[in-house]
């Protein structure tokens, strides 16, 4: 019989606690063997190669997923496959992690020989001190005596989640030594959601006559036709110089009915709009208009001129799925 919804909620939970409070363990146990790993793989002329075998070979997957994303040039050796022809991805100058909860897993063996044979230097994550692997490696990182969270004390689970929080942790303190940036960042991921993200007002903006702009002498009735032209809801308003001075919006138009035929863009302009650089990231411009409630907004030259380069649209960024 299927136990009442609570209780698997609660069991759920409780699993959950047993592998925080692992990694709280994990946390508190790190040592200078941890800033020796990251010192070794930042001062590496190659690749950091990772390995692992089972629910270990995943985490080292992931690890060198993360390894790459941040900068650092990664690449996982599965030891069932090393052993038949696969010791060639490693090459002198290279770096190896090898993670293996018993640290007795007899199929890294190959790789660590070669690892060995070519000098590289052998980071090892492991839950024994006195296993195999961590007497081979240069530098060991020893997890906690923490147990897993199965009930039978055998699945993988806070091993493996202890692990993964580890290569995280090796990844990131590399990054944050190497000084990556934002932008260096955004180099790295040009698709999917972290991209989209990541991408400049510049790529989505709508420019030149796509634009909704007219100068503050414009009559009203000639300010409508440019918005319902340019379907944006909005207009700009620019002095002789082209800067931007204001924007009318249609609650503008709204609120001012009685008095448009007689009036011109200055009388009814919001004077002092909300703009965007082009390079500002499209998340910290779709923040500003929700902070102000606002469905659009003009890019404006970095250049100081204040002069309109574009325009962004609500709309823009719900096709990007991130509003």
């Amino acid at each position: 019989m299927t136990p009442p919804p609570a209780d698997l909620v609660a069991y759920g939970r409780q699993v959950i606690g047993a592998e925080a409070n692992g990694l709280l363990a994990l946390s508190a146990a790190l040592d200078e063997n941890f800033a020796k790993a990251v010192t070794t793989l930042l001062a590496l002329r190659g690749r950091v190669v990772t390995t692992g075998m089972g629910k270990s070979g995943y985490v080292a997957r992931k690890t060198m997923a993360t390894l790459s994303s941040t900068g650092l040039p990664s690449v996982f050796v599965h030891p069932g496959e090393a052993a038949h022809g696969d010791l060639g991805m490693l090459m002198p100058g290279d770096g190896l992690i090898a993670f293996s909860n018993s640290g007795e897993t007899s199929e890294l063996q190959p790789v660590i020989s070669h690892a060995r044979k070519l000098g590289l230097p052998i980071i090892a994550v492991a839950g024994r001190a006195d296993s195999l692997l961590m007497r081979q490696a240069d530098i060991g990182i020893l997890l906690p005596a923490v147990g897993e969270a199965c009930p039978a004390n055998l699945a993988p689970t806070t091993s493996t989640a202890m692990m993964m929080a580890l290569g995280d942790a090796l990844a990131l303190a590399a990054m944050q030594v190497r000084g990556v940036t934002r932008a260096g960042f955004e180099e790295l991921h040009p698709g999917g959601a972290i991209g989209k993200r990541l991408m400049r007002v510049a790529a989505i903006m709508h420019q030149g006559d796509a634009m909704p702009i007219v100068p503050l002498d414009c009559q009203m009735r000639d300010v409508i036709m440019m918005m319902t032209s340019r379907s944006f809801g909005m207009t700009g308003v620019v002095d002789g110089e082209g800067r931007l001075v204001g924007v009318i919006t249609d609650g503008d138009l709204r609120r001012h009915f009685d008095t448009l035929i007689e009036s011109t863009a200055a009388d009814m302009m919001t004077p002092d709009p909300k703009w965007v650089s082009p390079g500002c990231l499209i998340e910290d411009a779709l923040a500003l208009l929700n902070k102000h409630k606002i469905t659009a907004m003009f890019a404006v030259e970095e250049d100081g001129s204040d002069r309109p380069v574009g325009i962004v649209h609500v709309h823009d960024f719900l096709r990007l799925g991130l509003a």
